[in-house]
């Protein structure tokens, strides 16, 4: 079967769903500024009852993991990403959603070959390169400050 590409494109368009671009941006938009929004009403909550701002943040980044590994393990991260889209990725949740997801997939292979091999097929990339852009991003900061 011999298609042209003029006519293949038209089939694709054809039978592609269309996409809601502002409704989506709308919600990812909402959820992300939720989620922020969230975990600076936990900032703020903590600092109030006496923990300094290195504190409380930390406690911050803890809470919001925990809570998003609870949310995956219970399937509602994947409910609301299905409406929110790139708003569930804010990092600290996105992050703690890939991880912890990995990990429930893989349960079943055991701990080790399952769990302990898998856990960061999603997440592994994104620790490699983030890692290897800091080092080379802090490498022509220090020769330009030099």
């Amino acid at each position: 079967m011999n298609i042209s590409p003029e006519k293949y494109g038209m089939m694709t368009k054809k039978a592609s769903p269309k996409s809601h671009y502002v409704k989506n941006l709308a919600m990812a938009f909402a959820v992300g500024g939720a989620i922020c929004a969230f975990g600076q009403v936990v900032l703020s909550f903590l600092e109030a009852f006496g923990l300094d701002r290195t504190a409380a943040g930390t406690w911050t980044s803890i809470i919001l993991v925990g809570l998003s590994a609870l949310c995956t393990g219970f399937g509602w991260y994947e409910r609301l990403a299905k409406h929110a889209g790139a708003g569930t990725l804010v990092p600290v949740t996105g992050f703690s959603n890939a991880i912890s997801s990995a990990a429930i997939e893989a349960k079943s292979e055991g701990m080790i070959l399952g769990v302990g091999a898998k856990i960061f097929t999603i997440a592994g990339p994104v620790l490699l390169y983030g890692c290897s852009a800091a080092a080379v991003y802090g490498m022509i900061y220090y020769f330009i400050s030099l």
